[in-house]
């Protein structure tokens, strides 16, 4: 325990620390190679940011390696000090990277407290790797050829999934959400939702599973052969202030192959692409 908790601490301080001094540079660099606890059982990634963008890639590899570039600031490359003309600037060292990285049983947590200024990750994990990835502004999300449960979220930005299997759950607000899959759990339900975008998911032919898709300003479109229930929408009444609203839930119902995990898909500007794998 003690020997994990020392190697946690000097990940962390290697990162925050690291960062080499700059010299008339706008971005920041840095790299990290994190080794699990166990490199022999599955691990997990957590990590969000404020501005940024997150590429996960897996790879054949045991360890997780961070490559992150902190992009340099409009604001400051405009304030100029006219009693320095001709001078260069000397940036303390880790005054460009801000970035904490911990790993704790095979845990690997990625923090930062920059608020400002954009920071760009490029992530290597194993392939078979839980992820809990997350970003608001000034960047997207791009996981490649990982296998596991991926919880991701943006906020305006896309979200591109290319060769995932597993499970997914994933929330984007304005930006378009794509995913690729090549296998899926069929008894764990998955949910790909935005507001402002579209919904494109291809899954292998032989997949199974149930769908619920709703788009509120948008068209529907399968390549699958999808038994859709006909029966009857559901109403919901709901009463305030001794008035009563019915509500007509027009959610598309069916089931893939037989049927098996639910597959939600909802927007409300954009379509929704329900493809299958050529």
């Amino acid at each position: 325990m003690k020997t994990n908790l020392i190697s946690t601490l000097a990940l962390s301080i290697a990162l925050t620390l690291g960062a080499a001094p700059s010299w008339a540079q706008s971005d920041a660099k840095e790299q990290l190679t994190i080794p699990l606890t166990d490199p022999a059982k599955p691990g997990s990634l957590k990590v969000n940011l404020i501005n940024g963008t997150i590429h996960v890639t897996g790879y054949t590899g045991n360890q997780v390696v961070i490559d992150a570039v902190v992009k340099g600031s409009e604001g400051e490359s405009k304030k100029k000090d006219e009693q320095a003309a001709g001078m260069k600037r000397i940036v303390p060292p880790g005054a460009g990277l801000d970035l904490t990285a911990t790993e704790e049983n095979n845990v690997v947590k990625v923090s930062t407290k920059f608020v400002n200024k954009t920071i760009n990750l490029n992530i290597k994990v194993p392939q078979k790797f839980t992820l809990r990835v997350g970003t608001i502004n000034n960047g997207d999300i791009i996981i490649d050829n990982v296998n596991g449960e991926l919880e991701i979220t943006n906020v305006n930005g896309n979200i591109t999934l290319s060769n995932v299997s597993g499970s997914v759950v994933a929330n984007t607000v304005n930006g378009t959400l794509k995913a690729n899959f090549l296998g899926i759990d069929s008894k764990s339900p998955m949910a790909f939702s935005t507001l402002n975008g579209n919904v494109d998911v291809t899954l292998p032919p032989a997949a199974k599973f149930d769908v619920k898709l709703k788009s509120d300003r948008g068209e529907i479109y399968s390549d699958f052969d999808v038994d859709v229930d006909k029966s009857q929408p559901q109403a919901t009444r709901s009463g305030k202030d001794g008035m009563y609203k019915v509500s007509i839930e027009d959610w598309v119902k069916g089931k893939v192959n037989g049927g098996g995990g639910e597959i939600m898909m909802k927007n409300m500007n954009g379509n929704i692409y329900v493809r299958k794998t050529k």
